[in-house]
């Protein structure tokens, strides 16, 4: 049985913990509790951080005490958030609103526990999928399975929107700081054609691979860049059948062999997209990219974030207690915004995955039972790798508005040449002063006579740590995200895992597309009095904008 959740309509948010946390954070509001105070306390650092093999979470820096911290844990303890996880984990449904199961930890588990939902053995499927992974891989890495001229593999396109590409294309771009690609992965998302022509002038047609990605096959982005991608094949003089391959639902449309493709892998409805990273969504092009055994140690390290999820008792365990520090942050010290800044350009695309896992999930008004929630869920995600972010967007979080950080440092780079000095330190020794600099100055802050020059501090912020851009180190680090984002659901009260607020867009684009289909025509068949078909039945602002597409112009 589910509990009802801090934001639930029915708990009592009058009496208990809620009570309590909301009274406390009135404190935090006196220059007493200023982090410059807190930050100094005897023992702080070893009271308010974390650590387990090759994984770090400082969290001194945050706006509370051990009363606060106390409080959260048995936040977390009265609603269940543990008991849930696990039974996420053990495969029962606690995608409520949908009916299925949330079972994406199940893609990466080593233990060879008993896994079903309905009348699927997870466990056998996982093992199959990852075999004809594996063999697939293998096979275009000996080039024993060629384009239509004959020619090997070098490239592979990766179609797919939201989450068939941004885990993927995050885990890519780290991984490829220590491992050198077999395979160069490219990423075709958005159905700005401009986006299919940066993508066709890197690649060598005959030696470039097109994976698509769509568990329903019929995602009208994704089904537009497939299009064009069979449209340029066929241009070239290649057959689409020798370079597709398909990520998708058993007996989709993109699995059915009278469309015949190079490949087909599964994906299964009890891992939903943003989750999807360590399934075949992520399982191919990351095998294809560095080999199916660096795709399993990537697994291993999700693995061992899954194992201490489960098992760490509420006040040692990682992900839970960040999440209880965003709940904090979120809904009793009312910030409306989250950064992620990781210290690395090996995790640029982190921030924009973390960015759909997170306000995709938390973004809710409503409980997982069907009613709205005392007050919407979820916080604004944004990010930028430092040192790039101080100088962005780090002179608002000095002196504008105020939003907590999470800082990532890697503690060895993945490069191993020869390092320069200036100033005496290398250049992984210049970031890591600079990111422990400004998690020091958000926190105290700086007193001036000159307004400009003046930091008011209490600016909190978290510093994790991560041993290198391994495999199993950035299975950690996503891992810890994912659990992050669902014991935050568990607690709330609403469902991390349905997405219905993406629906609304696409249905009014259903309408305002058969308007352009039925001009498309009418400029087609000159001849019918479908060419008299024009915009002015519409609303100015979609007449405007309708008229501009066609024109080509703003005249």
């Amino acid at each position: 049985m589910l509990s009802k959740g801090l934001l639930h309509p029915d708990s009592s948010h009058d009496q208990g913990i809620f009570k309590d946390l909301t009274e406390h954070a009135i404190c935090f509001e006196t220059q007493s509790y200023h982090l410059k105070h807190l930050v100094g306390q005897p023992e702080r650092f070893a009271k308010f951080s974390l650590k387990i093999k090759d994984f770090f979470l400082d969290f001194s820096r945050q706006r509370l005490d051990e009363h606060v911290f106390n409080s959260l844990i048995q936040l977390a303890k009265e609603t269940k958030a543990c008991q849930h996880f696990s039974d996420m984990a053990v495969g029962k449904l606690v995608n409520t609103t949908e009916q299925r199961a949330a079972l994406h930890t199940g893609a990466r588990e080593f233990s060879k526990h008993d896994l079903k939902v309905g009348n699927i053995d997870v466990s056998s499927e996982m093992d199959r999928v990852n075999r004809e992974i594996k063999n697939f891989s293998l096979a275009v890495h000996q080039g024993t399975l060629k384009g239509s001229t004959g020619k090997c593999f070098t490239q592979a396109v990766v179609i797919g929107i939201g989450g068939s590409y941004l885990g993927c294309e995050f885990a890519f771009e780290a991984l490829k700081q220590s491992i050198d690609p077999k395979i160069i992965l490219h990423f075709l998302p958005n159905v700005d054609i401009d986006n299919f022509n940066s993508i066709i002038k890197k690649i060598d047609p005959e030696t470039c691979l097109w994976i698509v990605i769509s568990k329903s096959y019929t995602t009208t982005e994704t089904m537009a860049n497939l299009a064009q991608a069979q449209l340029f094949l066929k241009t070239h003089g290649l057959f689409p059948e020798d370079h597709l391959v398909t990520v998708t639902a058993k007996g989709s449309p993109g699995d059915d062999p009278l469309n015949p493709v190079l490949a087909a892998f599964h994906m299964f409805d009890f891992i939903g997209g943003r989750f999807s990273v360590t399934s075949a969504v992520g399982g191919v092009p990351l095998s294809l990219a560095f080999g199916f055994d660096s795709f399993e140690r990537f697994l291993k390290g999700c693995h061992a974030m899954d194992i201490h999820a489960l098992t760490a008792p509420e006040s040692q365990n990682i992900p839970l207690v960040a999440a209880l520090i965003s709940i904090w942050n979120t809904f009793f010290l009312h910030y409306p915004a989250q950064a992620i800044i990781p210290y690395s350009s090996g995790l640029s695309k982190l921030p924009a995955h973390i960015q759909q896992l997170y306000m995709e999930s938390i973004g809710k008004h409503a409980s997982r039972d069907g009613q709205f929630l005392i007050q919407p869920a979820g916080s604004i995600i944004f990010g930028e790798p430092g040192t790039n972010a101080q100088h962005s967007f780090f002179q608002l979080a000095h002196q504008g508005p105020a939003f907590p950080i999470e800082f990532i440092g890697v503690v060895k780079p993945a490069y191993t040449g020869a390092c320069a000095e200036s100033k005496g330190v290398s250049n992984h020794q210049e970031l890591w002063a600079n990111m422990i600099a400004q998690t020091l100055a958000l926190a105290i802050g700086k007193e001036d006579t000159v307004p400009a020059k003046s930091f008011d501090g209490n600016r909190p912020s978290s510093l994790i740590l991560i041993k290198d851009l391994s495999p199993e180190s950035l299975g950690n680090l996503l891992a810890f995200y994912e659990a992050k984002t669902v014991f935050e659901g568990f607690i709330l009260g609403l469902n991390p895992f349905d997405q219905f607020g993406v629906e609304l867009g696409k249905v009014l684009a259903t309408d305002i597309r058969r308007e352009i289909q039925l001009k498309n025509q009418s400029l087609k068949n000159k001849w019918t009095n479908e060419l008299n078909y024009n915009f002015e039945h519409l609303e100015d602002a979609k007449k405007f904008y309708l008229d501009t597409l066609f024109k080509g112009s703003l005249e």
